[in-house]
């Protein structure tokens, strides 16, 4: 029984150290929507890699829609070139860290959930209302969503290798599980 991911999103966050000027910002660059009434941050998008950052006049930025930390550094570069055309100049190299990486997978099994949601702790099943099995990982620290059909997706690590170690607790766990099963 093996398992197989694809990072889907990595949501990250940083700063600039520095203040920017939201309103000049939006007024300047074609690629932002800037609406201080309903939220205080301002989005830019990304066409290439595919991505979206939250702004913040104090110089923080929250990155999502990137798929590895390459792009992360990528998008963060392209944020600091369009500063530099209001004349903000970032001088930090900044300091990038990761909040949460959405993989999606797969075990090659067709899981039973019913079965599942009994024999494993910290799982929410409620088929009448979603499909899929949410399952909590303590350590370390994911949650899955598990379907039928063997489908996967895991959330909450912060790294490659918490990402690999949650995927194969949940192997073992679901491994453990499926013994009693056959019993």
């Amino acid at each position: 029984m093996a398992s197989n991911y694809k990072i889907q999103n990595i949501v990250a966050t940083t700063s600039l150290e520095k203040p920017v000027p939201l309103t000049k910002l939006a007024r300047t660059q074609p690629n932002t929507e800037y609406n201080p009434e309903t939220f205080p941050g301002l989005v830019l998008r990304i066409k290439e890699p595919k991505s979206a950052v939250l702004v913040f006049s104090s110089g923080n930025l929250v990155c999502t829609g990137t798929k590895s930390i390459a792009q992360v550094k990528q998008i963060i570069q392209a944020v600091i070139k369009q500063l530099k055309k209001i004349n903000v100049n970032i001088t930090v190299t900044p300091k990038i860290t990761v909040q949460n990486i959405v993989a999606s997978g797969s075990i090659d099994l067709k899981l039973n959930l019913n079965f599942l949601a009994l024999e494993m702790e910290n799982t929410e099943y409620e088929p009448e209302q979603f499909p899929g099995l949410v399952y909590k990982l303590v350590k370390p620290t994911a949650t899955f969503l598990l379907f039928s059909n063997g489908k996967l997706v895991c959330t909450g690590t912060k790294n490659k290798q918490q990402l690999e170690d949650s995927m194969g607790q949940l192997l073992k766990n679901v491994k453990t599980a499926l013994k009693n099963y056959k019993n």
